[in-house]
């Protein structure tokens, strides 16, 4: 079946690696996901844990499964998830962004995080759909990261599902591991809803300038790679995008794992 044009482009948090495999209200929103989206020629997905200084862009064919995490059951670190690479995708993937002005470069033997694999394989559970990770940049800014996404916004006309994988509230050290189903903090409660503010208005001064106005922003993230994906997300869904809220779900007293749509 040929895809669709005009994807959205999504936000996904993927929150803990347990995510590939345990019941949860965040995995079994994702385990819909795919089947309510149009069927992607391919993805594009920008991860917090594929951190570079630059923009890289992977470009292996058959990009290896990585298991970047420590204390978990060991059945985690036996999941394989054998998508295909794309790499002429990945060239031109690496060529819009420099064309854009964002000097990138490709990273020819990348595998794919568990940024990426643990949200793809709910939302496409036969890993038939070829993948093209992105990494994003700890020490950007807002605005460095929805420039990147702007410019592979046009990537979605060519049936190409631009994600973008990170954490809305991502704090590892204010989690509460002994109460999963623990109530959202009250600090958490209150950046989430800025967030959810700022984006269903579309006010973007506010968004790129989150640190400083957003309540709480500090505690939330205390360093900003896992929100770095909503901005590539945002800009990929146009110069005026519109936000829908697909899902909205925490753990641990505050993970928040919300996701969205942009288009």
């Amino acid at each position: 079946m040929d895809a669709p044009t005009h994807l959205p482009s999504l936000f996904l948090s993927h929150g803990s690696p347990m995510l590939a495999v345990q019941d949860s209200p965040a995995g079994r929103f994702l385990d819909g996901l795919g089947r309510m989206l149009p069927w992607p020629k391919a993805i594009v997905i920008a991860s917090a844990h594929f951190m570079t200084d630059r923009p890289m862009v992977g470009g292996h064919a058959q990009p290896h499964t990585v298991h970047d995490f420590g204390g978990f059951p060991q059945p985690l670190y036996e999941i394989r998830y054998p998508a295909p690479g794309a790499p002429d995708l990945a060239d031109r993937v690496a060529q819009r962004l420099s064309d854009a002005g964002v000097p990138a470069r490709l990273r020819e033997n990348h595998g794919l995080d568990h940024g990426v694999w643990v949200p793809l394989r709910r939302m496409y559970p036969d890993a038939d759909i070829p993948v093209v990770p992105l990494s994003v940049m700890p020490h950007g800014n807002a605005a460095q990261h929805l420039a990147i996404g702007r410019a592979l916004a046009p990537l979605r006309d060519e049936g190409v599902l631009v994600i973008g994988s990170g954490g809305f509230v991502h704090n590892l050290g204010d989690l509460d591991w002994q109460h999963p189903d623990a109530p959202l903090a009250p600090w958490a409660h209150e950046f989430a809803q800025w967030m959810h503010a700022a984006l269903e208005t579309g006010d973007m001064d506010a968004l790129l300038a989150w640190q400083a106005r957003a309540p709480h922003a500090h505690h939330a993230h205390p360093t900003v790679e896992h929100l770095m994906p909503l901005f590539v997300a945002l800009g990929a869904g146009g110069e005026t995008p519109r936000t829908r809220t697909l899902h909205r779900s925490h753990e641990f007293g505050s993970l928040a794992l919300d996701a969205f749509a942009f288009e």
